[in-house]
């Protein structure tokens, strides 16, 4: 199984995560541009109405009826805020259905990538990244997206209504439109770097975070509870300054945008005005634009600037998802199973033992470096195989390759199928793996078996248990009702791999792998685990990584990885 994957730009990430939405915000769309019509027809009774009153102070007579311009602008008046509530309210829908399906996307990531999703931060940064940066693009989905094709629209929209009444006023329009963008794009290129380093921050701060009060009891036995204190409230004093720092930025986008719009308007209103008073150079004595043109043109004005205005005061939102993107990349962008081919029924490669052949297998990590260097090796059927080795030789990557949680190069081969033929699910359910922290979670002993075995019976749960060595001291408490704390709080650490042991056994996989199973343990507990491991693993494939030997005799062979080898690959 091999491949690599094509690095997708944000911008294009986020278009792809907003495709199945293209409709709702269509519809979003539709609803704004038929507010705009209203309000351009609201825009021509106001002025109607007013020529109308000006010619009856002047004492002369109006062509049209008042009570139906009247109605007409009541009837404006009205359906303009239900389309922008109805126009919000289909936005929202888009962006809640976005952030669903990548929420849920990034979800299914996390668990293909298994063991490995800590190359991409502690648990407590990546939930930082499920939660808040998924969050920050509710602004750019439900706001900006829609907002940057009205700033298109409506102007043109609008300068072409206007340049029936004047044409020089829509040139100054046109004319002076492009600086709204222009300084909207200068200031939103420094507002998207800080917005990046902003949910950098907030990730590592998360993850901090989580691990100290992972720890919290650690610290109350060593008495440094302050120290940590101080380090979360200096964590978020900084935290605070660079928030500080991105809405400045966002507040001077505004400020500049609201400062051009207004001099574009206000150079509009100076050539109407100078126009009714007839003092215009070109034009002595002359009235180019009439009162009703030239009010129609001035209400129409502000709102010609205004989806521009608008849409800078909502760039903010589009540099926050690009950074938000930016982050969430990596974990999206990860190399996952992959099968291809004809999958295999999984009753095709059952049985109790489990063969394995590797030729020329590779792992590369970021940035192409080799984290296994080519490896030719096989597992035989019922072999249990210990594999040593300096750290970063590429032990632990060749564990996540069998797993399945990371692409490779070269062959790896089970029962003589490729990896890459296999269902995941169905390779997956031939593997047991018992890691340096088993997966124990907040709950009884009972629910935490359970996990690898839903339909097992407590008589089964109590004779796996008694395997194990820990039923004798779970039954003098709660038995299969004792309570475990987050991680396994509650228990010892041998007991805990014990544990896990436990869940291998309930799911009765025919090859068995093992990551530093002891790294934590002392060594008496150590070795007691080790032999342990060798009684229940008796005519079962098994491959176990360890610096350690002691109580490993039981192993059939031995294979040492080699850092030179791999570091001169990378060479």
């Amino acid at each position: 199984m091999s491949g690599a994957t094509d690095v997708i730009d944000p911008g294009q990430r986020l278009n792809r995560c907003l495709a199945p939405q293209r409709w709702w915000l269509r519809g979003a769309t539709l609803l704004a541009l038929i507010g705009v019509v209203l309000l351009i027809t609201q825009s021509w009774l106001l002025a109607a109405l007013f020529h109308h009153w000006l010619l009856l102070w002047q004492g002369r007579e109006s062509l049209g009826h008042p009570s139906a311009w009247l109605a007409g602008l009541a009837v404006c008046m009205v359906l303009r805020p239900l389309l922008h509530a109805g126009r919000e309210g289909v936005s929202r829908q888009a962006s809640r259905h976005a952030r669903v399906a990548l929420r849920s996307q990034l979800l299914t990531q996390l668990g293909r990538l298994g063991p490995v999703r800590r190359q991409f931060g502690s648990d407590g940064a990546l939930a930082t990244q499920v939660l808040e940066q998924v969050d920050a693009l509710d602004g750019y989905i439900s706001r900006y997206r829609v907002q940057s094709l009205l700033a298109v629209v409506v102007p043109c929209l609008i300068a072409a209504v206007v340049a029936l009444h004047s044409p020089l006023a829509a040139g100054l329009m046109l004319m002076t439109a492009p600086l709204v963008p222009l300084f909207m794009i200068l200031v939103g290129r420094a507002a998207a770097g800080a917005s990046q380093q902003q949910f950098t921050a907030l990730a590592r701060m998360g993850g901090r975070f989580l691990d100290l009060v992972r720890g919290m009891a650690t610290l109350q036995r060593m008495g440094a509870t302050d120290q940590a204190e101080a380090k979360v409230a200096q964590a978020s004093d900084a935290y605070r300054g660079r928030t500080m720092r991105v809405l400045r930025l966002a507040f001077l986008s505004s400020a500049v945008l609201e400062f051009f719009a207004a001099l574009a308007i206000a150079l509009v209103a100076l050539y109407l005005g100078l126009g009714l008073l007839g003092l215009l150079p070109w034009a002595k004595a002359d009235v180019p634009v009439p009162y009703q043109g030239a009010l129609f043109i001035l209400l129409l004005a502000p709102e010609f600037y205004a989806p521009l205005r608008q849409l800078g005061s909502d760039y903010h939102a589009r540099a926050e998802a690009l950074g938000a993107m930016q982050a969430l990349s990596p974990l999206l962008e990860a190399d996952t199973w992959q099968p291809q081919g004809l999958p295999l029924s999984p009753t095709a490669v059952s049985g109790e033992s489990l063969a394995v052949e590797c030729r020329e297998l590779s792992v590369s990590g970021e940035g192409g470096r080799l984290r296994l260097a080519p490896l030719n090796l096989t597992l035989a059927a019922g072999e249990r195989l210990l594999v040593q080795g300096e750290s970063g030789a590429g032990k632990s990557s060749l564990l996540q390759a069998l797993l399945g949680f990371t692409a490779y190069q070269g062959s790896l081969k089970a029962k003589g199928c490729e990896l890459s033929q296999w269902p995941r699910d169905a390779w997956q359910r031939q593997l047991g793996y018992l890691s340096q922290q088993p997966p124990i979670q907040s709950g009884s002993i009972a629910e935490n078996l359970r996990l690898a075995a839903p339909d097992k019976s407590d008589a089964e749960l109590i004779e796996v248990l008694t395997q194990v060595g820990l039923w004798p001291i779970l039954v003098r408490g709660n038995g299969l009702a004792t309570q475990l704390g987050e991680r396994g709080q509650g228990v010892s650490g041998g007991q805990l791999q014990r544990l896990g042991l436990a869940q291998l056994l309930l799911r009765d996989a025919a090859l068995w792998l093992f990551d530093e199973p002891t790294a934590h343990l002392d060594p008496d507990a150590a070795w007691q685990l080790n032999t342990l491991i060798g009684q229940l693993s008796r005519g079962r494939s098994v491959m176990i990584v360890s610096h350690e030997s002691a109580g490993l005799g039981w192993v059939d062979r031995r294979v040492e990885l080699s850092l030179q080898e791999a570091m001169a690959c990378c060479g």
